[in-house]
């Protein structure tokens, strides 16, 4: 019939299946070695994203990304916006060292230290498990409908909890605090912030859930320039494994199989629905949830464990795997140029900074006593005290209106629009290299240049 739908011959997606309709997943419980390990480092990381916002090196916070004011403070060390260079050079940095976990472990971060994956496996989904049962996929039981309200309600304070806290990072915990017992109209903006980041957590983890993994996260695909042969993934022993088939009595019927029973545990236990022993494929987040589902079956039907497994592709095909390779010597040595560059700069960066801003509407006027034209300077103070700024002019120049001396407070900023007058005769065709000084009560002292145009030449 036309209105009927085509169905796919295979399944395209692990979240969808072959009619196209979402397939809802709700992975059973391996809880192994790894699965343990894993618990720890979740609630290490949950508790740590809660607790920076309020921890504090020398008097700062850890990390504050204020945009409103500008500043940036990362343990300790505030940055500005005009030092392009230094944050430049760590975020590379962060980067780099992302690639070379990855070309080392595969995607350890997205099943180990991923938000989406912590909070999902080890506080949205046991939360489920605990108020309406332990059911997995199609076999799921319904519940009742306070059972579901009640789910939602606690979804609710802890994605409230989150967006708070993600706001503390912007604006400070003690901030956040004040607004939380005050009016929303008194800060309707970050009222306005929490509720759209509190619709966004329960949106992703009440629906979308693992399909920000599979679909979203573009993490996935750069695995297949991130990682190779010899890259540590999880993966099924296809050698050991097959031909797959259930256990037999006799020794005899015993050595037609592999070890794998066909049990269908590892396929069960997967958080993004994929079966592992398909190879290595972008859905896997290498939660290790396989690997303890099929150590489980292994031990209760008295064969060895590690049938899957963390391992390299060259070491599951029986080839033998190499630890130095290109990309593992070339990331680090990278990381060690960044970083090098990153505190080389951060020792000698200067506690002040002046610029000569472009001057888009800048008019110039010829009067009996020179040329008169605007140039815009910014200063900032990027310490952590107040300085007072002086302007020490070359030769020929002169500046119309007393704008210096210029007091600026702790990590301050100003922009002054300075009329500058140079004689006619200084200009040669039509330009006038302008010299300026600029330097506080401190050690600070930077010379600036700039050159001025005039539309004819003033000799003619």
């Amino acid at each position: 019939m036309a209105d009927q739908l085509l169905e796919a011959p295979e399944r395209v997606l692990s979240t969808l299946n072959p009619d196209g309709s979402r397939r809802w997943i709700r992975p059973k419980s391996a809880m192994g070695k790894w699965w343990k390990r894993r618990r720890v480092v979740a609630w290490l990381l949950m508790i740590l994203f809660t607790a920076v916002p309020w921890m504090r090196v020398s008097g700062k916070p850890v990390m504050l990304l204020d945009v409103v004011h500008r500043d940036f403070i990362f343990f300790g060390v505030t940055f500005q916006p005009t030092e392009v260079t230094l944050l430049m050079l760590l975020m590379l940095g962060i980067f780099f060292g992302i690639f070379l976990i990855t070309s080392l472990l595969g995607r350890g971060w997205c099943g180990w230290a991923c938000p989406q994956t912590v909070y999902l496996e080890f506080l949205y989904r046991p939360i489920e498990r605990l108020i309406e049962g332990k059911g997995t996929g199609r076999a799921h039981k319904k519940v009742a409908r306070w059972r579901v309200v009640l789910k939602y309600l606690i979804y609710l304070v802890f994605s409230l909890h989150l967006s708070n806290t993600f706001l503390s990072y912007f604006a400070g915990p003690q901030q956040v605090f004040e607004w939380s017992f005050g009016s929303p109209q008194e800060h309707m903006t970050p009222f306005l912030i929490v509720m759209f980041v509190t619709a966004l957590i329960m949106f992703d983890f009440v629906s979308f859930r693992e399909q920000m993994c599979t679909l979203v996260c573009p993490y996935a695909r750069l695995q297949s320039v991130l990682l190779d042969r010899d890259s540590l993934i999880i993966g099924y022993d296809e050698k050991r494994g097959e031909p797959r088939g259930k256990k037999r009595h006799h020794a005899q019927d015993q050595a037609q199989t592999g070890d794998c029973i066909d049990c269908g545990l590892c396929v069960a236990a997967c958080p993004t629905g994929i079966d592992i022993r398909e190879g290595l494929q972008l859905e896997c987040v290498a939660c290790t949830q396989c690997i303890d589902a099929c150590d489980a079956v292994m031990e209760k039907i008295e064969r060895p464990v590690g049938l899957i497994r963390f391992a390299s592709q060259n070491t599951l095909a029986g080839l033998a795997h190499k630890v130095v390779r290109i990309r593992v010597v070339l990331y680090p040595l990278l990381l060690v140029v960044v970083f090098g560059a990153f505190l080389f700069g951060l020792n000698h960066r200067q506690m002040g900074e002046a610029m000569f801003l472009r001057n888009q509407n800048a008019v110039v006027v010829a009067t009996p006593e020179g040329v008169v034209q605007t140039v815009i300077l910014r200063i900032d103070n990027r310490d952590d005290r107040a300085h007072t700024y002086q302007m020490e002019l070359g030769a020929g120049v002169e500046v119309l209106g007393a704008q210096f001396p210029v007091e600026l407070e702790a990590y301050g900023s100003k922009t002054l629009n300075l009329p500058v007058r140079v004689a006619a005769t200084a200009f040669a065709n039509s330009r006038f290299q302008l010299q300026l000084s600029v330097y506080d009560d401190a050690e600070f002292r930077t010379d600036l240049h700039m050159t001025l145009f005039t539309p004819t030449n003033l000799h003619e």
